[in-house]
């Protein structure tokens, strides 16, 4: 639907502002903003915020409820609800805290996100890769790789709960910087102090950092790391490369003495900026062929392990490059949430399992195949027909000969049925 049928809908319901652009308001805000993003926020989905109303509930009075955004953020009477709080697990025992919008305040963020993204991504680094408009973790592992190669010593850098630490008033003078019009930077700073609700109802004041979550979070965090890392870089350590996936960054230097003098520098300068690195995970790592003692010689950026590897090429010789490989902690994450399917367990046809698992297994192909592939391939692979074997085992009561049989045959008839069954194969001929 575009955006003019949009607005004669509008006047459907007894709406009488001009089609093109506000009248009378107090900011001039064109309607194809909150147009765009509501599109946008139908492709990426995503939960309920704190007042449950889902995509498909706002989308039942699709027209009224889009008005009503544009309206109030034309007038300046837009006040973000609370962000709905929402803790995911992680592997350390620790949890990663998720800021969930409502619906309507992420169409709200997102029309202030395409009016920003338009007028800032040209000036971002060119090696910052994340959350960008033709840009992609690919990209930035593909370059990555590629000064390992001409670059013997890394610097890898975590930084300790970034988005919870992102000062505001250092984003605000960003955008005041690059002369913001006033209702951008009035929206950001709601956004920015917006509070958290927990499950129990109780609200968390916010007066640093950003949540993760929020459809606007991902740009002010990359203004901010544009200043506070990457223009700072390139004043005062132009010889040395880097990429940058939002807070995940990897420096390359050709001497070990260089990379713990680059660490130094980073820390002083993230304090001078309400930052901290995370000591633990950032590392100096060693990635040259010649074998080195008491130094680590391996790093992830990406979900990909970096690491000295021995490879074969078109002649059948064996020769030792560093090459990016699916991470064992990724490859570990893989394997038990297959196991976790219980698909032994299931009762339905084979059919109906393909359709329940192809997308994410797709997903995982399409993501961790692109390089150094033979490692992640026979992983997926072997995790995968275990299962499928045991689930023939359980339903037709067979040996693990008959079940292998009866399988092979199932895949020689329809060799697309599971998505690993054809991609794994076509990457590997």
């Amino acid at each position: 639907m575009s955006e003019e049928v949009w607005i004669i809908d509008l006047h459907a319901v007894q709406l009488k502002e001009d089609d093109t652009m506000t009248q009378g308001k107090v900011f001039e805000i064109p309607k194809m903003l909150v147009w765009k993003s509501w599109q946008e926020t139908c492709r990426n989905k995503g939960a309920a915020g704190c007042d449950e109303q889902t995509i498909a509930e706002f989308g039942n009075k699709r027209d009224k409820n889009l008005y009503k955004i544009w309206n109030r953020l034309s007038s300046g009477t837009y006040f973000p609800p609370p962000v709905l709080e929402k803790r995911i697990p992680k592997e350390d025992g620790k949890e990663r805290i998720l800021g969930i919008p409502t619906v309507a305040d992420r169409v709200a963020q997102g029309a202030v996100k395409i009016f920003v993204e338009s007028k800032l991504d040209s000036i971002f680094h060119a090696d910052s890769y994340g959350y960008r408009p033709n840009k992609s973790a690919h990209q930035a592992l593909k370059r990555c790789a590629e000064r390992c190669w001409s670059h013997n010593w890394v610097l890898e850098i975590d930084i300790k709960s970034f988005f919870d630490n992102v000062r505001h008033d250092l984003v605000i003078k960003a955008l005041e910087h690059h002369k913001m019009p006033k209702w951008v930077i009035l929206y950001c700073k709601r956004w920015l102090r917006a509070p958290m609700t927990s499950s129990t109802g109780s609200l968390q004041e916010r007066e640093v950092g950003t949540p993760q979550g929020g459809v606007i979070s991902p740009l002010l965090a990359n203004l901010f790391l544009h200043y506070a890392f990457d223009e700072w870089m390139a004043r005062n350590n132009k010889s040395i490369p880097f990429e940058r996936y939002a807070d995940d960054i990897v420096c390359h230097c050709h001497r070990m003495n260089d990379a713990i003098r680059l660490k130094e520098k980073i820390e002083t300068r993230f304090q001078e900026v309400g930052l901290e690195v995370n000591t633990q995970k950032s590392n100096v790592v060693y990635i040259d062929t010649f074998e080195r003692t008491n130094v680590k010689t391996c790093f992830t950026f990406l979900g990909y392990d970096f690491k000295v590897r021995t490879i074969k090429n078109f002649k059948g010789e064996l020769y030792r490059k560093c090459m990016p490989g699916t991470s064992k902690k990724a490859m570990h994450k893989i394997t038990q949430t297959i196991k976790n399917w219980r698909i032994h367990r299931a009762t339905e046809s084979i059919e109906k399992l393909a359709q329940r698992y192809n997308a994410t297994l797709r997903g995982w192909i399409e993501y961790y195949g692109k390089f150094w592939y033979r490692n992640f391939s026979y992983h997926l692979w072997s995790t995968m027909q275990s299962r499928l074997i045991k689930w023939m085992k359980s339903k037709y009561r067979v040996t693990t000969r008959k079940a292998e049989y009866k399988l092979s045959l199932i895949r020689k008839g329809n060799p697309q049925l599971f998505a690993h069954w054809y991609l794994l194969r076509a990457s590997n001929t």
